[in-house]
């Protein structure tokens, strides 16, 4: 395996332990220490997904124009002070500052990503981008935990400061074993490149980038609604009754079969799955399992059923998100690469801004009203995604082989 794939993988996961760690915590951390209703907290990842959805172009962007290191950096330090403000935070206010400012310099994944697209060809970017899903699922596995049990011993504030620990880490290994990917001659170019490269128009006309933005908005709308609410869904329904240490404890537990499934999809079911169907294909058998899970959330009354619900999601996940990565990015020039990507990540944060925006009203009305409507709504996200199947099987060659041609 490339060696820098393997940094990178070592970087993300790094990343994701400390994220993983705080994420699912942060809610009860919210209503615990500052006495926050569910409306309020779900505005708190609302607060990380909108500054996110107006850096993410712009930090795409500047990889492509002044290389992906310094970018990585930048967005790696703005994590670390942000997740120690977390841990030291003494107001509401300062709260939603350090969610905003993780979320303005959150760019460091979407660079990651750019970084893959830069080493592999075109062939090979679907699976390259799995291997960071794997490191996703592998951080899931061990930061949850982790978090849970840190929070239950010492306090809530404990995983929030050993993040930004772990998050500064990432930053020496980025800066001491990794070699820029962007040439002189590429920046150049990128910054010379015609600023109408990515104008709405003409992302509008490019048929198969409609497609793919139109399933990833409709199926994250969805995932939305299920990480706005998960730890106070299961502090209602799957541990009703219990301390908070145990539901701190029940969470990160729960979230670590996320983790395997997770893993165990990018390493063993997604390279098998795309030895004999198409990225569409997979995009379509990704959201009915994403539903099933919705399906199984809707109906758990404890913790057994909800943790199989995590490992159809993770499947789901784990199967549809590398496919629609590597086809967005073969919508575009190459050399828009990043560009593009930052475009995709900003469709993702819109698509939660808004889910998580009302993730907490429809959870006061109803604990399992989420996952309901989540499970609708990947449902419909099969129609673009069904249509981005026909579309390809009517073209000359695999949209794997054939999306970099001039956009119809």
């Amino acid at each position: 395996m490339d060696r820098r794939l393997l940094t990178i993988l070592l970087i993300v996961f790094v990343q994701l332990v400390g994220a993983s760690m705080v994420n699912p915590i942060l809610p009860l951390y919210a209503q615990s220490e500052f006495s926050m209703q569910p409306q309020e907290i779900t505005l708190l990842l609302t607060a990380f997904f909108a500054a996110q959805f107006i850096a993410g172009p712009f930090i795409g962007r500047l990889s492509d124009n002044y290389g992906r290191l310094p970018i990585l950096i930048i967005s790696q330090i703005g994590t670390v002070i942000a997740f120690a403000l977390i841990g030291l935070a003494d107001s509401v206010a300062l709260l939603f500052f350090a969610r905003v400012l993780d979320g303005i310099t959150g760019g460091n994944i979407i660079v990651a990503q750019a970084y893959i697209t830069d080493i592999f060809p075109e062939e090979k970017r679907t699976q390259a981008l799995g291997y960071i899903f794997a490191a996703f699922g592998l951080g899931f596995i061990v930061g949850p935990a982790i978090g849970g049990v840190l929070a239950g011993l010492f306090g809530p504030q404990i995983p929030f400061l050993l993040a930004a620990v772990a998050a500064f880490f990432t930053v020496l290994l980025t800066q001491f074993t990794l070699e820029e990917t962007v040439t002189p001659e590429d920046r150049e170019r990128n910054k010379n490149a015609p600023k109408g490269s990515l104008n709405p128009i003409q992302l509008m006309t490019n048929v198969p980038l409609v497609a793919v933005l139109s399933v990833t908005f409709i199926a994250q709308f969805g995932f939305g609604m299920l990480i706005g609410v998960f730890a106070l869904y299961s502090e209602a329904v799957l541990f009703v009754g219990s301390d908070a240490a145990t539901v701190n404890f029940g969470v990160g537990f729960l979230l670590t079969f996320f983790g395997v499934a997770q893993f165990i999809t990018q390493i063993f079911v997604l390279p098998r799955a795309l030895e004999r169907f198409s990225d569409p294909m997979i995009v379509v058998i990704g959201l009915v399992l994403r539903a099933v899970s919705m399906a199984l959330y809707f109906i758990a009354l404890g913790p057994v059923l909800a943790a199989i619900g995590n490992v159809f999601f993770a499947l789901g996940s784990g199967l549809m998100m590398p496919p629609l990565q590597s086809l967005t990015t073969k919508t575009v020039d190459p050399k828009l690469k990043g560009g593009i990507l930052g475009i995709y990540q900003s469709v993702i944060s819109l698509s939660v801004i808004i889910s998580t925006a009302i993730a907490g009203g429809i959870f006061e009305v109803s604990p399992i009203m989420p996952f309901f409507i989540g499970g609708v709504l990947f449902m419909l996200a099969l129609v673009p995604a069904v249509f981005l199947w026909n579309w390809a099987r009517h073209h000359v060659g695999a949209l794997t082989d054939d999306l970099a041609a001039k956009p119809s």
